[in-house]
């Protein structure tokens, strides 16, 4: 009888870890183990934003709420607030006819912060025929105009198969990215670094994102945007394919968006955000990394990222901010 009681003891004791949202198994699944992969501590040219000597800058997102100029800025200092620190790199979207030097990209420039623009796109056929110069050229204007040097991310995740439509093949993206650049260079901007910035995803098995890069002479600095999903996987996992791809380069890495669920429970996302962490450290060719700390429109819990509401989850970024890695400019 005794030995069946500490059966039954022990598959109990395996069935509540395996149901539980917190157990070790899931944080250790949610923390995975980093792979250093990209490992080239340069020196790398970044173009005008020059990547840290040692160590990554700490970027991130905040989505406003008002989306007004005030928003945007409270956005952020509320996010700074709760980190005790600047951000070294805040991240901000455009549509495609959004002007770019607009005050609160003044107001965070002023702060120290390099701004990362995440700039949406158009038809590729129409900006290759030359139909958007005229757009073109005023907000190279605009960019120029800033002074400050920025970095500017045409069509993030141009690999995702909803955008296809627009971007036409990997050939066509390609000749509307030099469009632009040349656009650019003939309205003289030397502020801007150019960031291509597919999926980590399209790196797996069955993507097919390194077939729209435009080339090391076209790109400052490589970019993903990485996420999970629905099920727990460490970053390391997700980005292992995009990193052992960009070792080949050498242009210095910003992860432009990343994230942790709330779908995970408060312990499994403080766990991954720490390894998230670690990973970054690991991989030394990463000199940026932005977090999306938004919540979609949309009622889709595996793509709400916010860490407000969230104390585990913030302590374990705000660790991460504190880390002295994570500091270069210090």
């Amino acid at each position: 009888m005794r030995r069946l009681a500490t059966a039954l003891a022990v598959l109990l004791a395996a069935a509540l870890t395996g149901c539980g949202g917190t157990s070790a198994h899931h944080t250790t699944t949610g923390a995975g183990t980093p792979r250093p992969i990209a490992t080239d501590r340069g020196p790398l040219d970044g173009g005008p934003v020059r990547p840290p000597a040692r160590g990554a800058y700490l970027g991130a997102y905040a989505k406003p709420d008002p989306v007004t100029q005030p928003g945007r800025i409270m956005a952020v200092d509320d996010l700074q607030g709760q980190l005790g620190r600047r951000l070294d790199v805040v991240h901000t979207y455009r549509k495609w006819a959004d002007p770019f030097d607009t005050a609160s990209d003044r107001a965070f420039q002023a702060g120290g912060a390099v701004l990362l623009y995440s700039w949406a796109g158009t038809d590729t056929h129409q900006i290759t025929a030359g139909r958007y110069d005229g757009l073109i050229a005023r907000r190279a204007r605009q960019i120029r105009a800033m002074g400050r040097p920025v970095l500017l991310e045409w069509r993030w995740e141009m690999d995702r198969p909803n955008l296809r439509a627009q971007m036409g093949s990997p050939a066509e993206y390609v000749a509307a990215w030099r469009h632009l650049r040349g656009v650019f260079a003939a309205q003289h901007v030397t502020n801007a670094s150019w960031v291509w910035c597919p999926t980590a995803d399209g790196f797996a098995a069955g993507g097919d994102a390194p077939a729209f890069y435009p080339g090391d002479d076209e790109v400052d600095w490589l970019c993903v945007d990485a996420y999970p999903g629905r099920r727990v996987r460490p970053l390391s996992t997700v980005l292992a394919p995009f990193l052992t791809w960009a070792r080949g380069h050498r242009k210095p890495i910003i992860v432009g968006e990343y994230g942790a669920p709330k779908s995970y429970g408060p312990a499994v996302r403080a766990e991954w955000l720490r390894g998230a962490a670690a990973e970054f450290k690991a991989n030394p060719q990463i000199r940026a990394a932005c977090y999306y700390d938004s919540d979609p429109d949309r009622d889709r819990p595996v793509e709400r990222y916010a860490l407000r509401g969230d104390p585990a989850a913030l302590r374990a970024f705000a660790d991460m901010a504190r880390d002295p890695w994570f500091n270069p400019k210090s």
